[in-house]
């Protein structure tokens, strides 16, 4: 691939954005290889995390490819948003929690793309916005779907209608990210999430990521419904009785091999 490096240590999957000449920005090419890219690791069974990061130290992805949305018309638009809708759907409903590993600029499609990813970690120099209304445009790929999900509907707003860049202190204040670190230490407490989830068993983590998606647009209810029946399927596992047994023999669980 021209744009994507993927390497895989210790069931960790490190896919890297490397579009450094245009702040890893998108165009279809782009988001073309993080298709691929996600479907190889999401495939691979020795991959137990995903880690999404740009390369350089000056942006995560900022954004679409301008020059490149300024020769659409009507139908071009229709077509990109919906391949970068996509890719967005296939992050977040990845059966392995894919963690945003945000090394600076995540702008507009940036930004959506962090919005999809299970968990999101920022460098202390990380800036994040969905700025297209001073395009005259909207979020395309999810930003006025997942936004206020995340964050609320009166702060969702106000990012998306001013347009403007919040720093990564104020992402962390709103819950927009989990973690804020010092850019140097950004991929190794990434990692360090990582490994934390990698102790537990990937089935009971794959099935509380279908609860937690599904449930946000169920009913309290409906919720519980789906969680319980997911509970119960648990038990008829290996993965259960291996993790039940080890808890009660005083050992540590073997879930991955």
């Amino acid at each position: 691939m021209k744009y994507i490096q993927i390497e895989i240590k210790e069931h960790i999957a490190t896919i890297t954005i490397d579009r450094q000449h245009a702040l890893n920005s998108l165009n279809s090419e782009v988001i073309a290889e993080m298709k691929e890219s996600f479907e190889t690791c999401i495939s691979d069974s020795n991959v137990g995390v995903i880690l999404l990061t740009g390369a350089g130290e000056k942006a995560f992805i900022a954004g679409a490819d301008i020059k490149s949305m300024q020769k659409m018309g009507k139908i071009e638009a229709l077509m990109f948003g919906k391949r970068g809708q996509d890719l967005t759907r296939i992050i977040e409903h990845s059966p392995k929690p894919v963690i945003a590993a945000v090394n600076g600029f995540a702008l507009g499609g940036g930004c959506e793309i962090g919005l999809a990813c299970h968990i999101r970690i920022a460098s202390e120099n990380a800036k994040f916005a969905q700025p297209e209304v001073q395009l005259g445009l909207i979020p395309g790929w999810g930003g006025t779907q997942r936004l206020p999900r995340l964050v609320g509907q009166g702060k969702a707003v106000e990012i998306i209608t001013g347009g403007e860049m919040i720093s990564a202190k104020e992402a962390l204040d709103i819950g927009l990210v989990n973690h804020v670190v010092p850019l140097d230490k950004l991929l190794d407490k990434s990692r360090q999430v990582a490994q934390s989830i990698l102790k537990n068993g990937p089935e009971a983590i794959r099935m509380a990521l279908v609860c937690i998606n599904q449930g946000m647009n169920m009913t309290l209810d409906q919720g519980l419904d789906l969680e319980v029946k997911a509970f119960s399927d648990l038990f008829g596992t290996g993965e259960t009785k291996e993790g039940l047994a080890a808890f009660v023999n005083k050992r540590k669980p073997n879930f991955r091999n």
